[in-house]
């Protein structure tokens, strides 16, 4: 094999043909300004649950850095949702502090906590760090149940005393008078959130991640410290989950344990995060819009099937589980990746194989280089 060096390394740009990213380019754009204009498209129900579907994606970008990118795999990422969007409510409602204030404090408290969750996984891998993972949001709701003066209990924040939830939100706009306000919030935060992934996974940083994924021990022995960079992704991860927790609890949702905290909810992310492409940031954001919005299309499904003469809506549920499988099944790489991949090969770029969005190529192919300059080192053959 012919001698290479990490700088010689090409990236996402350097293997699209420039005629294929010229298309990316415009279809970014494209998509973009769909996303601006959609309010005055659709009509105020369906521009709010766009907003849900924004947050959701969010969500599952958050995931997908910390779990997507170095392989350990969180069952519970619902902690930092809730962390931040628990913080931030019980600020504002509890001690007056503006939402725009509370809900950077919510973010930063859901930060401490991917720290706290982080460390574990310094020790512990595979099935043993997801357990810590699932069981620390279960736990964190059996104490929200012993403080219901604080917390609200199962009905959350909005039963807390008397405070009417819409009047104290301060001036975050909230969906009883101003759903556009709140789409576009939720947009901010989307679109925030998937710039910083994005420029931090194309970076050197996001090659390391996808190395740790691949290899973490050839990475540690080129001096790297995949320790530093895991705690790393859990900490900007939990800063951005509780971020948009926050923020969704103070603009189109509500503080409240199933909105937050609930396991269905990590499992949500997760499976969202396979079908749009595990490993690449606009597959996660994807993967987050379809999944949720492709859910909430089914609940409202009319149509009567007539063998059982019972709406798709009322058996959504078992509808979009058959069709969520069917995308595993067909697509078990995703949706992004597998149209890169489609897109290389009709251009003969490389040998077809997928990019995630973090690193200059597939982790593998970065530990591969590593992995030679290693044995270079040490005097051994190459191959």
């Amino acid at each position: 094999m012919a001698e290479r060096t990490e700088s010689d390394i090409k990236s996402w740009g350097e293997l699209l043909n420039p005629l294929e990213m010229r298309r990316h380019h415009q279809l970014g754009l494209v998509g973009l300004v769909a996303l601006f204009v959609l309010p005055a498209v659709f009509p105020a129900i369906t521009t709010q649950q766009f907003a849900y579907a924004l947050f959701f994606a969010t969500f599952v970008m958050s995931w997908d850095f910390v779990s997507g990118y170095t392989g350990e795999i969180s069952f519970g990422h619902g902690l930092f949702f809730g962390v931040g969007g628990y913080t931030s409510g019980m600020l504002n409602i509890h001690m007056g502090i503006d939402p725009w204030i509370a809900a950077p404090l919510g973010a930063l408290a859901a930060a401490i906590a991917g720290l706290l969750i982080g460390f574990p996984s310094l020790r512990v891998k595979g099935p043993y760090f997801s357990l810590i993972t699932l069981v620390t949001p279960i736990i964190l709701i059996s104490v929200f149940r012993f403080y219901p003066d604080w917390t609200g209990g199962e009905l959350g924040l909005i039963s807390v005393g008397s405070v009417d939830k819409f009047a104290a939100l301060g001036p975050i706009p909230s969906p009883g008078y101003d759903p556009v306000s709140g789409y576009y919030l939720a947009l901010f935060v989307f679109l925030l959130s998937m710039g910083i992934f994005v420029a931090i996974t194309r970076s050197d940083a996001g090659m390391v991640f996808t190395a740790i994924r691949s290899d973490e021990t050839a990475l540690a022995a080129t001096g790297k410290n995949p320790a530093k960079f895991k705690l790393f992704a859990f900490v900007l991860s939990g800063l951005i989950g509780g971020f948009a927790g926050a923020m969704y609890g103070h603009s189109v949702g509500s503080f409240t344990p199933s909105e937050l905290l609930a396991l269905v909810i990590s499992i949500e992310v997760i499976i969202a995060a396979i079908l749009g492409g595990i490993g690449t940031i606009t597959g996660a954001a994807i993967g987050g819009l379809f999944f949720y919005m492709l859910r909430t299309y089914l609940r409202n499904v009319e149509f009567v099937v007539p063998i059982v003469e019972t709406s798709i809506g009322e058996f959504y549920f078992l509808v979009f589980g058959l069709v969520t499988l069917a995308f595993l099944f067909f697509l078990p790489q995703g949706i992004v990746p597998r149209l890169v991949q489609e897109g290389y090969q009709r251009f003969g770029t490389e040998d077809g194989e997928a990019i995630a969005d973090g690193g200059k190529t597939q982790g593998s192919r970065v530990v591969e280089d590593w992995i030679d300059e290693l044995r270079a080192i040490l005097g051994g053959d190459r191959k």
